[in-house]
């Protein structure tokens, strides 16, 4: 297991990141639990999760009980507190109801961490993400009608600045150790990094976007800024909300999966994402791979920082996970992938 910089941060992170979106509803407590410990255990150090989990589907009455599940294991162990390094997201207006359509504010920003502290039950956070842009997004399939046109350039950096300053508040305090971002852009990006620069204010040290074989906006100009700025990407479905197991080939649905949930698979599902899922499948096979190992393995060894999230509902699932996490994949299957993603470049 290799440990990575998050950002230009003393804090070194695990390559890859126990996913917790599904505690406290398809994976029970106990269960999550025992994931816990498991990926601790396979010396993962990193988890991630956020004050509006679980989702799948996103609900009022559940909003912060990944959280929940999250800090009574905390609460079960004096030592497991120390033995992940926890990172967490405010919201922001995407699902309203948990702060009724507000933007993100220095005020609500505030207001959700200490939330997530003492849902965490916890005194430090050691990474907080703002979950969505003030402005919008191109990410989630929004990429094919994205207008970026009404956007407020002055408003959205008002907004940088004070959200920064109410982060290096909670820095100062001890509470907070890093402040990162997810579904955001390159320009967005770039003026959280300047803005942090020109004020002295907390530096942005990571963006959580998606990434797999099969979703790579993160490709060009993401990743030329990550590398040049120090930006440790956390990417997010790196097995495409499990298309690449190849569960789902030729229209299956199976029993209890997320597709039962969420049929559109949040815009993933269409008419190409077949062919290119069963390249990959057939590139594993050739290989003597599991596919679910290869795809995972092929976002660590990106040429720009990143640490991967996983998730999965079962131990079951997890234990497949774990047991492939040491795979690194030849230049020769890198090199099918580079031309199976050129015959298939946007399934989505």
């Amino acid at each position: 297991m290799r440990h990575i910089p998050l950002g230009r941060t003393a804090t070194r992170v695990t390559d890859y990141c126990l996913g917790t979106m599904t505690f406290g509803t398809h994976t029970p407590e106990a269960e999550a639990h025992r994931q816990l410990d498991m990926a601790a255990e396979a010396g993962i150090d990193f988890l991630d999760t956020a004050e509006m989990y679980p989702v799948a589907p996103v609900r009022a009455e559940t909003v912060g009980r990944s959280e929940d599940v999250i800090g009574n294991w905390i609460a079960a162990s004096p030592g497991n507190r120390d033995r992940y390094r926890i990172a967490t997201k405010i919201t922001g207006k995407n699902a309203s109801f948990v702060r009724f359509d507000e933007d993100i504010t220095p005020e609500t920003f505030v207001a959700a961490f200490e939330g997530s502290l003492k849902r965490l039950r916890t005194d430090h956070i050691d990474l907080y993400q703002l979950h969505w842009p003030n402005r919008g997004s191109y990410h989630f399939r929004q990429n094919w009608s994205y207008d970026p046109s009404g956007q407020d350039r002055a408003a959205t950096l008002d907004h940088i600045g004070g959200v920064l300053e109410a982060a290096q508040r909670l820095v100062e305090a001890g509470k907070l150790g890093a402040i990162g971002l997810s579904n955001e852009s390159t320009w967005g990006t770039a003026q959280w990094l300047r803005m942090a620069e020109d004020h002295g204010l907390p530096r942005v040290a990571s963006v959580q976007n998606e990434y797999s074989l099969l979703c790579r906006l993160y490709d060009t100009d993401m990743a030329e800024l990550a590398v040049n700025e120090d930006v440790t990407l956390l990417a997010f479905s790196p097995l495409a909300a499990g298309y690449l197991t190849g569960k789902y080939l030729g229209g299956a649905v199976p029993e209890g999966s997320r597709k039962t949930h969420i049929p559109d698979m949040g815009g993933r599902a269409s008419d190409r994402v077949d062919a290119a899922t069963a390249a990959y499948l057939g590139i594993a096979e050739r290989h003597g791979l599991d596919p679910v190992h290869m795809a995972l393995a092929f976002t660590v060894q990106r040429p720009f920082p990143v640490s991967t999230i996983f998730g999965a509902t079962t131990t079951d699932q997890l234990s497949r996970i774990l047991s492939g996490l040491d795979t690194h994949l030849s230049d020769e299957v890198l090199d099918e992938i580079d031309a199976a993603h050129r015959a298939h470049p946007m399934p989505y």
